[in-house]
């Protein structure tokens, strides 16, 4: 079989193997495709592997010889799975491989919030404390996360994970999903209530829809002027300029961002340069381990194809 992976980089950087894919044929390997390459790169092959790099109806309809697409990711919007479900196409993703790295992505943004970690730090190392008088002093205000709430909107594997941890710390939890079912000593209520009751509100529900700009002025004027937002999930579900604007006038006091509505973002992106919230790259998923185990659940994918059983069908 003939095999290509348009976006390799971000699962491999270099630090895995991609030499188990010669046991299924020959494989090209690019660590990113232009959309003016996407065609070229993909005609011919059997199997195409993805992450971002998208493939609509359009380009699908110029590639017969495909037989299978592998995701790289847990998403599956970036390929016409109903075209391909209608062509007998397995497209294929990587379910449940992130649970606790996402989850401890929430708690780094929480925690640098918190205990100002890094702002301490830099104080430390350009000559701060040996200057102070005192054995101990702040920059900036610490604040402990026993007795305070903790909001999850969507409470799939991650959610409770989250929830998991945040009870760990002596925190109350109060969770919004579609389908409540006891866990610990968690809460469930809806949105509303838990925007407005929550100290740290961390999202984490599918992009649909009805989730898309969820998070906007309207609700986040209902939230705590001392809250702060976190957002693991997908870059839509917030509303940046109105987020920004929150951010900029006291609306809420802080936040914490992974993904973006555009990725990467345009350098005019109204949350950058505020000093009120943290911005990582998208990385909650990136940890060697976790890549290492997206990895493996790609490979037992691709098994399962070549043994005419595939798994984890996206439709």
């Amino acid at each position: 079989m003939k095999i290509v992976i348009l976006d390799a980089f971000a699962e491999n950087p270099g630090d895995l193997s991609w030499d188990w894919l010669n046991e299924y044929g020959e494989a090209d390997i690019y660590d990113r495709t232009p959309a003016g390459e996407i065609l070229n790169r993909a005609r011919g092959k059997d199997i195409i592997l993805t992450n971002k790099t998208p493939l609509t109806r359009e380009t699908l309809e110029q590639l017969p010889d495909v037989k299978y697409v592998g995701l790289l990711s847990t998403g599956f919007n970036v390929v016409d799975w109903e075209y391909c479900r209608d062509k007998g196409i397995p497209v294929c993703n990587i379910p449940t491989y992130s649970t606790m790295a996402v989850a401890q992505c929430v708690f780094a943004h929480i925690l640098e919030h918190t205990n100002a970690v890094a702002l301490h730090s830099a104080s430390v190392h350009s000559g701060g404390w040996a200057s102070n008088p005192d054995f101990s002093y702040q920059v900036a205000p610490l604040t402990e996360l026993e007795g305070k709430t903790l909001g999850i909107i969507g409470f799939g594997k991650i959610g409770k994970a989250v929830a998991q941890i945040g009870e760990s710390f002596g925190m109350k939890v109060i969770a919004n999903t579609n389908h409540p079912k006891p866990f610990g000593s968690v809460q469930f209520a809806d949105r509303e209530t838990v925007a407005k009751s929550t100290d740290f509100l961390t999202l984490h529900c599918p992009l649909t829809p009805e989730t898309t700009g969820m998070v906007n002025a309207e609700f986040l004027g209902k939230m705590k002027k001392t809250a702060m937002l976190i957002n693991t999930s997908r870059g839509p579900v917030v509303n940046e300029k109105d987020l920004a604007d929150a951010l900029k006038n006291g609306v809420i006091a802080a936040a914490g961002i992974d993904v973006m509505v555009k990725e990467p973002p345009e350098k005019d992106n109204p949350l950058f340069g505020l000093d009120n919230v943290t911005i990582t790259p998208h990385i909650a998923w990136a940890g060697y381990e976790t890549r290492e185990r997206l990895m493996e659940i790609c490979k037992n994918n691709l098994r399962a194809y070549a043994e005419g059983k595939p798994v984890n069908l996206v439709y």
